[in-house]
């Protein structure tokens, strides 16, 4: 547990309390604000994994009642960010997003869960564009939302 960066060290305290994953992500959202804007809600996080789920409620749907392509983008990259941060050795290296490629592949008319993942163990460089592929389902467990979000990673100086 050592070598467990501070996020996924986090993770672990709350996930183990009453509304531990609730208080992560209101944690994860008072970091980064605007991802609040979904309410979103953190499943689970471990190095090289993340899944995170998003309610289908209004607040996210677009002109025809399902959730808005831009919510679906929204939540790859809260998932997508918060493995990377979990998985990047903090010491050495930073991220940063720097490009998404998306794929729409169905409506999203029920809730929506991300899942986040890239392979371990791996070596970390400097200069790095890391793709981060996201996957989407409905609560039928169908594929809806594909993205591949590229990281730069670069050692800290």
């Amino acid at each position: 547990m050592a070598n467990q960066s501070p996020l996924v060290k986090t993770w672990h305290k709350f996930k183990n309390l009453p509304f531990g994953n609730w208080l992560f992500t209101k944690a994860v959202c008072f970091k980064a604000p605007y991802f609040g804007s979904m309410k979103p809600y953190v499943l689970d996080l471990r190095e090289g994994h993340c899944s995170a789920v998003v309610k289908n409620r209004r607040s996210v749907h677009n002109h025809i009642g399902t959730i808005h392509a831009i919510a679906q983008c929204n939540l790859a990259e809260l998932c997508a960010g918060v493995m990377v941060d979990a998985t990047v050795p903090v010491k050495t290296h930073r991220w940063i997003p720097k490009g998404m490629t998306v794929q729409y592949l169905a409506k999203v008319d029920t809730d929506v869960t991300a899942i986040a993942e890239i392979d371990l163990p791996r070596q970390w460089i400097d200069k790095e564009d890391l793709v981060v592929p996201v996957k989407l389902y409905n609560t039928r467990n169908e594929l809806v939302f594909t993205a591949d979000i590229t990281m730069y990673i670069t050692e800290k100086k």
